[in-house]
């Protein structure tokens, strides 16, 4: 008897999408119009685990972005759950190994940079990786990577959302461990290295893809201001709430990264 994910292979090979979309925190939606025609559960992939955190779907899917082929992973697994960078990245590898060529990443953000409200969206140019343990000690001199990102695929989104009468940021993302929301002191100093958006996730999944040279874009989600930078406290309900405010754009954004050349 065939396994789930032999059976999701052989789909997939039908189908043959040559971009792959990893969809964040309360995401999901986004995906309305996806034309689905099968599915695994991201524990039944070679390397993953099931997903354990609220807002993530946790499974594997292909099918039809508007008339384009694109593979969709709904949710992703987090260094805060106690998993290696070997199981965070593997559905990446997963995503090559199954033909993709382009890695689109998105996530439920913080705002750092005070033009970045919720429901905004930001086009990611670089990022600071700080995920893991003392990052503040040990970080290094230079910590925006600024050569993942795909400029091309950048400027299409760009020009989409300007002949559409709106500006699209662009920014640098922190990625930070968690599962804690960051401080307002560690905001600040997140501010003064020349981040715009920060979240918990993303920077793994992009420098594995470009080692395995996949062209790569990002887009982050603000679904609320950082700590410290408006009343009240930080909880995953509001980054749930918040991020479905910028679905529909997001849709149509990613639909046009799917058809750029």
């Amino acid at each position: 008897m065939m396994s789930p994910f032999a059976e999701f292979e052989r789909a997939v090979r039908g189908v043959g999408p040559k971009t792959a979309v990893v969809l964040g925190s309360g995401l999901g939606g986004a995906t309305a119009n996806f034309r689905e025609s099968a599915s695994v559960a991201l524990g039944d992939v070679p390397g993953l685990v099931p997903t354990t955190v609220r807002g993530h779907n946790g499974r594997l899917v292909v099918g039809l972005w508007s008339e384009s082929p694109a593979l969709l992973f709904l949710g992703r697994l987090h260094f805060y759950e106690g998993h290696t960078s070997e199981i965070l990245t593997s559905s990446v590898r997963a995503a090559a190994n199954l033909g993709v060529k382009r890695l689109i990443l998105t996530n439920a953000a913080g705002g750092i940079n005070p033009a970045l409200g919720p429901g905004a969206l930001m086009a990611i140019r670089a990022h600071i990786n700080l995920i893991g343990g003392n990052f503040w000690r040990e970080m290094p001199k230079d910590t925006a990577v600024v050569s993942l990102y795909s400029h091309d695929l950048i400027r299409a989104m760009r020009e989409h959302e300007l002949a559409a009468g709106r500006e699209l940021p662009v920014g640098v993302y922190a990625a930070l461990t968690g599962p804690c929301y960051e401080t307002p002191a560690e905001i600040r100093a997140l501010a003064a290295c020349g981040a715009d958006a920060v979240g918990m996730s993303t920077a793994l999944e992009a420098e594995a893809a470009a080692e395995l040279g996949l062209e790569v874009a990002a887009i982050s989600c603000i679904a609320n201001k950082a700590a410290g930078l408006s009343p009240g406290s930080l909880d995953h309900a509001e980054v749930l709430a918040n991020a479905k405010l910028a679905v529909e754009r997001l849709w149509v954004l990613l639909s046009t990264v799917m058809d750029a050349v």
